[in-house]
């Protein structure tokens, strides 16, 4: 677990400082505007904390696919749902290394929903009653605020013949306010609701707070 609070407490102390100290000894009134705005300019970008690198990530990844395994060991199929665009990239990857340390079958589907809005579009799922008869399923997601989101990404399997739903994510803000539990997690993270967990997939992952 990681208190993010602190850290961001004592950034926004740290570059008020710097601010202070940058606009007061200046004696020229159009640099000191200048440096005035640059040295904000700054402030926001140093208030972006880098929570989990490339390679951290990775980790994580490879420890929650050893906890999937060691509880689904006995499946011989599990069927990965990711929610959205990130939650499919990272269904995506823990299956592959699911399959990498054993014989379980794999498949990975995608669950398309408005996380904002659930309720204003239909949840429009990949695989059919049918496919799912008698499957273990995962609901992966990046990050779980509330629980909502997993909520409602859950939903639509409660209503086919699963043999069982758990959920993924890899980062956990705790602020549930959902009847969800989260299964697996690869990172728990204290924060406040004003604060914002941007997860980025691609050629160079990152987990960053905002």
């Amino acid at each position: 677990r990681i208190d993010a609070k602190a850290q961001s407490a004592q950034r926004k102390s740290q570059s008020s400082v710097a601010i202070s100290s940058a606009f007061f000894l200046c004696p020229f009134a159009p640099l000191r505007l200048f440096l005035l705005t640059f040295t904000t300019q700054l402030t926001l970008m140093s208030e972006k904390t880098l929570i989990l690198n490339s390679k951290q990530i990775s980790q994580r990844l490879n420890r929650l696919a050893w906890q999937v395994y060691e509880q689904c060991s006995d499946e011989k199929e599990i069927i990965f749902a990711g929610i959205g665009k990130n939650g499919f990239a990272l269904a995506g990857r823990i299956a592959k290394l699911v399959e990498s340390i054993s014989s379980v079958q794999v498949r990975v589907t995608r669950i398309e929903l408005n996380k904002e809005f659930p309720l204003s579009h239909p949840i429009d799922i990949e695989v059919s009653s049918e496919e799912c008869k008698d499957k273990a399923i995962l609901v992966v997601d990046d990050v779980s605020n509330s629980g909502k989101t997993l909520m409602y990404g859950v939903k639509p399997f409660l209503e086919f013949p699963v043999k069982s739903v758990h959920t993924l994510v890899l980062v956990d803000r705790d602020h549930n306010r959902y009847p969800v539990k989260t299964n697996f997690v690869g990172l728990s993270l204290a924060t406040t609701m004003q604060e914002h967990i941007s997860v980025v997939l691609g050629d160079e992952d990152a987990v960053t707070l905002e």
